[in-house]
């Protein structure tokens, strides 16, 4: 199992991205995460698609709204791509995403054949931990039944054993509610990464890394 995940796009570690996925080529992205904000959804997408073709990559929009009731054909669409991009956002909204189209169980299915490499930021990584409770203190999860029609999910993915905070000290929480929750977690003694917009955690099968 392949994995990214950052706190904000590829960190400072964009070069570590590419080690693990071998050469720049085809990128599914993934922009549900942003679904419950359709002014801003397609300016979001295009955010990600410029820097990922700056650096090498080929990204092609895949839009799991597109395979909601078809894991079937998200599966066969995903086995065309060495690695799937899934940006930041609600992460409510993205689970529901992921289980409305069946890609919470396609995925992780893909990851352990090692047939793609999993690059995640921001809401993209703490889909994989295995709770999202504290996320609602960064995401609404009231934002779910309006945007999916379905009731929100408090489980994650559970391919990580930890639960991740992102923009820890970053500029796009000016409050801080980042670090309030970095430090409930370390009160009440959950396991958790903290990650400033700097930082990645990379999984490479067993090996599993923390770079600052």
């Amino acid at each position: 199992m392949r994995l990214f995940l950052a706190s904000y796009r590829f960190g400072r570690h964009a070069d570590r991205l590419t080690r693990l996925v071998g050469e720049p080529g085809r990128v599914a992205v993934i922009p549900n995460a942003c679904d419950a904000w359709p002014a801003a959804w397609q300016s979001a997408v295009t955010s990600d698609l410029v820097p990922l073709r700056r650096h090498g990559y080929s990204p092609e929009v895949l839009d799991l709204r597109d395979y909601a009731g078809r894991s079937d054909d998200l599966d066969a669409a995903l086995r065309g791509f060495p690695m799937v991009w899934v940006r930041g956002g609600n992460t409510f909204v993205l689970r529901a995403q992921f289980a409305r189209s069946g890609a919470d169980r396609v995925l992780p299915a893909l990851l352990a054949e090692d047939a793609l490499v999993y690059a995640g930021y921001s809401a993209g990584a703490c889909l994989l931990t295995p709770d999202l409770h504290g996320i609602e203190s960064m995401d609404d999860p009231a934002e779910v039944s309006p945007t999916c029609g379905v009731e929100p999910q408090w489980d994650g993915l559970g391919l990580v054993d930890r639960r991740i905070v992102p923009h820890v000290d970053s500029p796009t929480d000016p409050d801080g509610a980042s670090a309030r929750l970095a430090e409930e977690y370390r009160a009440a003694g959950v396991a958790h990464w903290a990650l400033n917009d700097d930082a990645v955690v990379v999984v490479d099968g067993p090996s599993v890394e923390l770079l600052p």
